[in-house]
């Protein structure tokens, strides 16, 4: 359903309010695969440039988390996913940083999709709510990671 910039979708029977940064979101993921459809897309930079748009806490997460995954899995590729920080593999995203900012939030996350390896039994959870990085922390996201890549 097409909307005014600015405007909020309208609600029909079958349809959901979406809220604007959902909306957002959801463009960011279009441009992403246009990009990636047209060859244009540059996983990294386009990683580093989402992460520069952030602040303080989020910035400082989104930039120790990039360095974490270089380090414990260097065969992820970096890239965007609905406008947020991710990696993949086999072009299927693995993992993906949140900012507290990106749906305005009282905490980051750092998510994994059904590509992760981290199954324990029956059920595992899937996303962490980061609220600031210590070195427990950070030795936590490591493990994640390393483990999620298989």
């Amino acid at each position: 359903m097409a909307t005014k910039t600015g405007t909020k979708p309208k609600r029909t029977e079958d349809a959901t309010n979406w809220t604007d940064d959902e909306v957002a979101a959801m463009k960011d993921h279009v441009k992403e695969l246009k990009a990636a459809k047209r060859g244009t897309a540059d996983g990294e930079q386009d990683l580093l440039a989402k992460i520069a748009e952030l602040d303080g806490t989020d910035k400082a997460i989104a930039e120790r988390i990039h360095a974490i995954v270089k380090e414990q899995a260097p065969e992820l590729a970096p890239r965007t996913y609905y406008g947020m920080p991710a990696y993949s593999k086999d072009g299927k995203v693995l993992c993906f940083f949140q900012p507290a900012s990106k749906f305005k939030a009282r905490y980051a996350t750092l998510g994994f999709d059904d590509k992760a390896d981290l199954d324990e039994g029956s059920m595992w959870p899937t996303s962490w709510a980061i609220t600031e990085l210590t070195p427990a922390v950070e030795r936590e996201i490591a493990r994640l990671i390393k483990k999620a890549a298989g």
